[in-house]
Order: C-alpha cells, then sequence, then structure tokens
C-alpha cells in the first residue's frame, strides 16, 4: 500500500490556527509528487488521497452541489466558518475522486480571499495537464473553476 510521501493535512496549532498556506500545501504536493518514480506511482497516490477523503452525506449529493460536464459524477460543496472555506466533495469515480482531494487538501480550510487570491498553478508543476484525457482536464478545471466560485462566495 502506498502512503502520502510527505505531505501532512491541514491542522489547527495549540493558538487554533491553521499552519499551512496554501502556497506550502501546493509546494509540498509538488515534492511529494517528484518522489513517486513514475504516472502509475502518481495515480496510485491520487487514488488513496480520494479514499482517505471524508465520506460525503447524501443530503449534499444534489443537483445544487454536483458539477455537470465531467465524465464522472462529482459533487463538490463548502461550509464557510470565521472566514475560512472547508470543501466536502466526492466523485463516483476513484480517480477524478483523487483528483478532487487534492484540490481539498490545498484549499479546504484557508481563508476566502487567500484562495481566490491564490493561482492553482501547481497544476502544471504537478504535469497533470500532461497526462490527463481531455475530459479528465476538463472536469479538474471545472472543480477549480467551483472552488473559486465558492470562496468568492465566502467573501
Amino acid at each position: 500500500m502506498l502512503t502520502e510521501p510527505s505531505s501532512k493535512p491541514s491542522s489547527q496549532n495549540a493558538l487554533g490556527q491553521y499552519d499551512e498556506t496554501i502556497q506550502q500545501k501546493q509546494h509540498a504536493l509538488i515534492q511529494d509528487f517528484e518522489l513517486l518514480a513514475d504516472w502509475t506511482e502518481r495515480y496510485r497516490y491520487l487514488i488513496e488521497l480520494g479514499r482517505a477523503l471524508p465520506p460525503l452525506e447524501p443530503a449534499l449529493k444534489s443537483g445544487a452541489t454536483q458539477l455537470f460536464g465531467c465524465q464522472a459524477k462529482v459533487w463538490l460543496t463548502a461550509i464557510t466558518k470565521d472566514e475560512r472555506v472547508f470543501f466536502k466533495a466526492t466523485s463516483d469515480s476513484d480517480l477524478v475522486l483523487g483528483l478532487v482531494a487534492l484540490l481539498v487538501k490545498v484549499y479546504s480550510g484557508q481563508r476566502a480571499k487567500d484562495i481566490v487570491a491564490s493561482s492553482p498553478d501547481f497544476i502544471q508543476h504537478l504535469g497533470l495537464a500532461q497526462q490527463l484525457t481531455q475530459g479528465r482536464a476538463t472536469g479538474l478545471a471545472q472543480m477549480i473553476q467551483r472552488i473559486y466560485a465558492l470562496a468568492h462566495a465566502a467573501l
């Protein structure tokens, strides 16, 4: 079984503050991907990230949270607490679930203003754009767009 190379989950420190910025999380994921020998291992890593996501409550699987136009079914929603946006997501595809888990790992728990001001450049650095089929790449772009829209709505 493949385990996460080095990234730790975002957590609060003793003062109740979140200790990793979006950029730090992105950098850690890039480093994690670089440790993996090939795309077979990277896909396994993505799938494991997806399996580690908490299940989405059935009530949140609705037309309002579903992304349309993706090859797989994807549901993505958010709650805001103390100016921070917490994302919840699921998919009916293991790989797509891994992709959305990657985004949740980077953006969940961050301030809405920081999400909106950030760039998803790390996707290019991971090499995902070159590895995904056109349909999966379109779905990933829609997931990113939804995350930014949900963060913008939380401002």
